[in-house]
């Protein structure tokens, strides 16, 4: 008997009256093989089925073998499974557990689901972009179509507040776990140890230790591939050596987690998938890298890296959770203790760091076209959504008011992420129909043949086709990649003759053509894609000797993004098959080294440049842009500043910080920003940068307040301040703390309230001077310094200076700046 047993029937009595609700139970409870079994004979099933969300391919099939062989069946009987590339169901199946994706389609084709009676999302606090899509879209159905549509959102770690609130007042329904107790022992490396070695000397040590067999967590791939070359031939006998992560054929993945082998144990080395929903037999020891890769996307650039940082406690926790499923359990952590308080408690939800592209053509076929129509647990970020919309526009998916169009209605059909879906749908355009098949499938896939094997797309075509050796390559990932491109390719075309490079890279620039790429000059294979971005293949990879090529995959760095997969391609089928896409303009840049504005006629791709051709007699307007750009290059200090512009900047942008909205943002960014605004309208016959130096900066400035904005200015920030001398000095309103008024302490005798500028709202800093000009004291309470730093002042200087005035009493003394002399001469 499992846990969650004891609260089927609470569960079953909250479904039956309140149609929606919650259940939060510990990994071991049993959540995600007790629970659809049990609803089997629920009333309000009335012959339709039960869908249940699985967030991973691998779950979703052990889950769906786990409950038919309860029932003594196979999969695809009353019991079955759907994911992207394998299905096992009939006509008899009652329970469908299906992966990402999948909802989506159905809920899109059929906004009722009439065949179901209830949605179930397990593993929900893995919060995967899909997962929340879906929640979104089912509770639309059910409040405007299905009231009586059961939805049960089950998770082990999940934060119930968020959800509830956005589902409503609905029963939470909680269950303890079936977790033994587990040891928790940290290992920190040492400060010279490298990370996998020290990894390595763990399993080791647990190995010599421990009993049982052991699950080792590992951020990706790769990692898991260097760790079982150190431990081959390296293990004790009797311990059998089993990878599992998500590009293992489905056989591999299966041995990973079914039992050791009679008198043996295993050393699982895993990724993430096997956090959540799988019972790894056999284990009791986990050894917690404390890293995890996550996909994160780029707005600006377009892209999405992977980036590998810390597990969040959440995460730790399930982790740890694995070693005490069958009896108690040693968890060891590969980071000090004093980390752990310092982790975040939940990993962010894929929806505020992926590419939104799949998503917002899915929410227009709804007919959702801003993200507010939807109702979010989380709202997606505006930046990500806006660069996803403008590239579905690109790829004539969405028109301008964001409704999809019938392409985008083509598209999202095909099932696969919108830049392959195009591809497919123009190579059919192009003949190539069986060629964008054949890629969309490779590119949807991780990759057949790794980096090792080089970065050209058309050597994974050749191996599709039969024409090189598969050696090393899975025959089962190429059985489905193949399957997956005759499902594409809908029997439109035959295989025919081996296509060329030029024809790869042609459909390639169909789904990537923000990544075509221009070789740079010089040796290195480096090149400046059309997003503006830099890439480099590695030095030794033979694609490296063509000028043009389309990078399919990269990893995503700012600064330049290594290119893993690309194909070359061609200048003239680039002017021909996004002839749409390119602008011919007229643009000036400056040159420093030259040290002249150079003018060209440019034909550009995106950000870059396919053709260009100089143009000898440039227009005026052209040439200004031309020494704007040169502004932009040098920086603002490269204009002629004079000491009355910056003061002019000063007191505008005090202004700006006591009226926000009143008056304009003057900093050098916000100038820069603004050059052709009030700098451009000034260069009127200004043709060389000599003759920018003439300009009178502070007149330009000017123009960016009206004249009432001028007038004010002089009023709320006065230029100079008259002191009690009658005499009128300058305000430093550039100075640190400013503005500052610095001044002989004997010309403000007398003077006991502090000035003010800014209608009074900001008090200037007084500089008292000595005779000979030297600083004695800032404040700015004058009143308080007559009264209690004035005297020891006097003390000090009256020897210093005697020619001067020091009085007892400064507040009855005449101000002067005269010495005692001249004053007894004038009386």
């Amino acid at each position: 008997m499992l846990p969650i047993d004891h609260i089927l029937p609470e569960l079953k009595r909250a479904l039956e009256h309140h149609a929606v609700a919650l259940l939060q139970a510990p990994p071991g409870a049993g959540k995600t093989t007790r629970v659809p079994l049990a609803l089997l004979a629920a009333p309000w099933l009335q012959g339709r089925k039960i869908l249940m969300l699985e967030p991973r391919r691998l779950a979703a099939r052990s889950a769906a073998r786990f409950m038919a062989g309860q029932l003594g069946q196979q999969p695809g009987q009353t019991v079955g499974y759907r994911t992207r590339l394998d299905t096992r169901v009939s006509a008899a199946t009652r329970i469908e557990v299906v992966t990402e994706g999948i909802l989506t389609r159905l809920i899109q084709s059929d906004p009722m689901l009439e065949d179901y009676a209830a949605v179930l999302f397990d593993e929900f606090h893995e919060r995967s972009l899909q997962a929340d899509l879906g929640l979104a879209l089912v509770r639309e159905t059910r409040q405007a179509l299905r009231d009586d549509l059961r939805l049960l959102v089950m998770s082990a770690t999940l934060d119930t507040a968020p959800i509830a609130r956005l589902l409503g007042d609905v029963p939470v329904i909680t269950s303890a776990g079936r977790a033994f107790p587990v040891e928790v022992l940290y290992r920190p490396p040492a400060r010279n140890s490298r990370p996998l070695d020290h990894l390595v000397a763990v399993i080791h040590e647990a190995l010599r230790a421990q009993d049982g067999s052991l699950l080792v967590f590992l951020p990706g791939a790769g990692e898991i591939r260097r760790v079982e070359q150190q431990l081959r031939g390296q293990l004790p006998a009797g311990v059998v050596l089993a990878p599992l992560y998500g590009n293992l054929t489905s056989a591999d993945q299966d041995r990973a987690i079914s039992p050791p082998p009679q008198a043996t144990r295993k050393v699982v080395l895993a990724t993430a998938i096997a956090e959540t929903s799988l019972t790894i037999e056999g284990v009791r020891v986990v050894i917690d890298s404390g890293l995890q890769r996550r996909a994160v996307f780029d707005p600006n650039s377009g892209m999405t890296r992977l980036v590998t940082g810390r597990v969040s406690k959440a995460s730790a926790e399930q982790r740890k959770g694995r070693a005490g499923r069958v009896e108690p359990g040693i968890c060891y952590r590969l980071w000090r203790e004093s980390e752990q308080a310092g982790l975040a408690e939940f990993t962010p939800p894929e929806i505020q760091e992926a590419d939104l592209a799949p998503l917002v053509l899915e929410l227009a076929q709804w007919g959702a076209r801003v993200p507010d129509s939807v109702e979010w647990i989380d709202p997606p970020p505006l930046a990500h959504w806006q660069q996803a919309a403008a590239l579905l526009q690109w790829l004539d998916m969405l028109d301008d008011q964001g409704a999809i169009t019938d392409h985008g209605k083509a598209a999202r059909e095909l099932g696969i992420h919108p830049r392959l879906a195009h591809m497919v749908l123009r190579g059919r355009q192009l003949g190539l129909g069986t060629l964008a098949a054949e890629l969309a499938a490779l590119l949807g896939e991780r990759d057949l043949l790794g980096s090792a094997a080089g970065a050209d797309v058309h050597e994974r075509v050749r191996l599709l086709r039969g024409e090189t050796s598969p050696r090393g390559v899975d025959p089962a990932r190429l059985r489905s990649v193949r399957q997956a491109a005759r499902r594409l390719a809908d029997g439109r075309d035959g295989p025919g003759l081996l296509p060329t490079e030029a024809e790869v890279g042609r459909l390639l620039a169909q789904a990537w053509p923000d990544r075509i790429g221009r070789r740079r000059s010089g040796s290195a294979p480096r090149y400046q894609l059309s997003n503006g971005r830099g890439a480099v293949l590695r030095d030794d990879d033979p694609l490296g000797c063509h000028d043009w090529l389309v990078a399919a995959d990269l990893d995503g760095k700012a600064r330049e993004a290594t290119i893993f997969l690309a194909a070359a391609v061609d200048l003239p089928d680039l002017e021909q098959d996004l002839a749409a896409h390119i602008s011919d303009r007229d643009e000036a840049t400056w040159d420093d080294k030259r040290g002249t504005v150079v003018a060209r006629r440019v034909r550009r791709l995106g950000e870059l440049v396919l053709a260009e051709q100089p143009l000898p007699q440039p227009a005026a307007g052209l040439v200004r842009q031309g020494l704007l750009d040169a502004v932009r290059k040098k920086g603002l200090a490269s204009l002629p500043w004079t000491t009355e512009a910056r003061q002019w900047q000063a007191r505008v942008q005090l202004l700006a910080k006591c009226f926000p909205g009143d008056w304009p943002e003057v900093s050098d960014q916000a100038l820069l920003q603004r050059l052709d605004d009030w700098l451009g309208p000034f260069m009127a016959g200004i043709s060389r940068w000599s003759e920018l130096q003439q300009l009178n900066l502070l007149t330009a400035l000017d123009s960016l307040l009206e004249y009432s904005g001028q007038q004010q200015l002089g009023q709320l920030a006065p230029v100079r301040l008259t002191i009690p001398t009658g005499q009128q000095v300058r305000l430093d309103y550039a100075a640190a703390n400013g503005p500052v008024l610095a001044v002989k302490l004997q010309a403000l005798f007398g003077w006991t309230a502090t000035p003010t500028v800014a209608g009074g709202k900001v008090p200037v800093v007084i500089h008292l001077l000595s005779p000979a000009g030297r600083p004695l004291a800032v404040t700015a309470d004058l009143a308080s310094f007559w009264r209690q730093a004035y005297p020891e002042v006097r003390k000090d200087m009256r020897g210093r200076y005697p020619r001067h005035p020091w009085p007892e009493d400064p507040l009855a003394a005449q101000p002067t700046l005269a010495t005692n002399r001249a004053l007894r001469n004038r009386s």
